[in-house]
């Protein structure tokens, strides 16, 4: 029988704590744009987004339109995985994903506090979600120094 039960999640600010140098790195790749966000459907099936990922000392987080359909995937299902792009077939400058739990954060204060370390201004009708991470994983083709720590697992 399949374990159904919820990994555990922490922060992206925990994450930084425990893991500074994969974080370091994973921000890096993850705000050269493009980075791809992927939520489950309804139905099963996966759903990939392009988005522009904003970090905090405190979380990883993301602005989107109340009616966008990765956010009806994240309050119906949760599951996430946020990957960066590259920008050729080569993999430079190397890979970062991360998976976890979206959460939608109704907080106006961190609304506020998103927004002032957003690289752009999102519009007021805008709805917020957090990632929480439960792994972490790096990979590079010899183009990119890698932290030492290249996979990482809430449960290590």
């Amino acid at each position: 029988m399949p374990n159904t039960a919820t990994p555990a999640t922490i922060s992206w600010g925990e994450f930084a704590t425990r893991e500074p140098d994969l974080a370091r790195f994973g921000a890096g790749r993850l705000t050269a744009a493009p980075a791809y966000l992927a939520t489950i459907r309804r139905s099963g099936t996966p759903r990939v987004h392009p988005v522009t990922p904003i970090f905090t000392a405190v979380g990883l987080f993301l602005f989107m339109e109340p009616t966008s359909p990765k956010g009806r995937d994240l309050r119906e299902r949760g599951w996430f995985a946020l990957h960066n792009g590259v920008p050729d077939n080569a993999g430079t400058g190397g890979e970062f994903c991360v998976e976890g739990r979206g959460v939608a954060v109704d907080d106006p204060d961190m609304w506020s506090h998103v927004a002032d370390a957003s690289s752009y201004t999102p519009l007021d009708r805008y709805v917020l979600f957090e990632f929480r991470l439960s792994e972490a994983r790096c990979h590079g083709y010899g183009d990119v120094p890698l932290p030492s720590t290249r996979r990482w697992s809430v449960d290590q």
